[in-house]
């Protein structure tokens, strides 16, 4: 007895997409596409293209919100450079941004080393050092901050008790700048977190080499750990160093709203506030701002510069 298959039936023939209703496709596509992001190009153009090209041009102008811009050319610039306060503005910036950043990262790298071992209870001490930085930057922490550090407060109290008196930090000029930076070291949870997830990809491998080797914990830190997330690093010192620079609520809260006492809290963006929105020197203002937005990109450069000799990726040690 014979078996017969039955042959499988022809499959249908594909015929090419012509090239006119590729073409109708491929528009029907792309509006489709533009039409879900219009929203973000809407708010892109009218909340940051349209305003920064007003503050660009306002910046060459002598504009105070009443009568209409004079060109006055680089008359602002100018003045800016000769302005003692803008200079005392610039000197409290720096020195905000050169202590500030590197004790929170010290201290977020301390703690995340701390959270990648095994140990119990690591989800609530991450949640817990995570918190400030969720609430950090709101007013009502602000004013918190300024009672603590006030004259007879918590922080005084200990203070004389521990036998330095200093009294408050908020009224001596001389401290109060470094109550501003406890306050930013103290919101050390994103850059934790972003050290922890690094860490976590660092191989178990290495460690136990090393150990083989009789490298102590030291030197495996700063032979393994430390060039394994250089990436993690770079990455919170530009984006730590960025937001440094952009320090203005917590100044201008602690200091109720003076950037003292004596301009020792006048941060470069509470000096652009006042001139801009306190005196109406809208124009002046606009020209501090895009100072500030230049000085960010030349540390930016600088930065990513810098990483070719202390940067190190994967596809590099290939």
């Amino acid at each position: 007895m014979t078996l017969v298959k039955d042959s499988p039936p022809d499959a249908p023939e594909i015929r090419p997409e012509a090239p006119a209703a590729k073409k109708r496709r491929g528009r029907r596509e792309n509006l489709a596409g533009y039409l879900f992001m219009s929203p973000w190009i809407a708010g892109f153009l009218l909340l940051t293209a349209g305003p920064m090209a007003a503050s660009l041009y306002f910046a060459f102008t002598d504009y105070n919100l009443f009568n209409s811009p004079k060109w006055i050319g680089f008359d602002n610039f100018t003045k800016m450079f000769h302005d003692p306060r803008w200079q005392k503005s610039v000197e409290v910036t720096a020195k905000y941004v050169i202590i500030g950043t590197p004790l929170k990262l010290l201290l977020a790298l301390g703690v995340a080393l701390l959270l990648a071992q095994s140990r119990r209870g690591q989800a609530f001490y991450r949640a817990a050092f995570y918190a400030p930085s969720l609430i950090g930057a709101s007013v009502s922490v602000g004013f918190v901050w300024r009672a603590l550090f006030s004259d007879d407060a918590i922080v005084d109290r200990t203070q004389s008790f521990l036998g330095f008196h200093t009294g408050g930090w908020v009224g001596d000029p001389n401290w109060v700048l470094y109550s501003l930076v406890a306050l930013t070291v103290w919101q050390f949870g994103a850059p934790m977190v972003i050290f922890l997830a690094g860490l976590k990809q660092v191989p178990r491998e290495l460690y136990e080499a090393a150990e083989v080797d009789g490298a102590g914990p030291l030197r495996r830190f700063w032979n393994i750990t430390l060039p394994m997330i250089s990436p993690v690093l770079f990455f919170n010192v530009l984006l730590e160093t960025i937001h440094s620079f952009q320090i203005f609520g917590s100044a201008y809260v602690v200091s109720n709203a003076t950037c003292g006492p004596a301009d020792a809290t006048l941060v470069y963006t509470c000096y652009l506030y006042q001139k801009g929105f306190k005196e109406s020197q809208m124009g002046f203002a606009s020209a501090m701002a895009w100072m500030l937005l230049l000085a960010v990109a030349l540390v930016t450069a600088v930065l990513f510069w810098s990483q070719k000799r202390w940067v190190h990726y994967e596809e590099d040690a290939r």
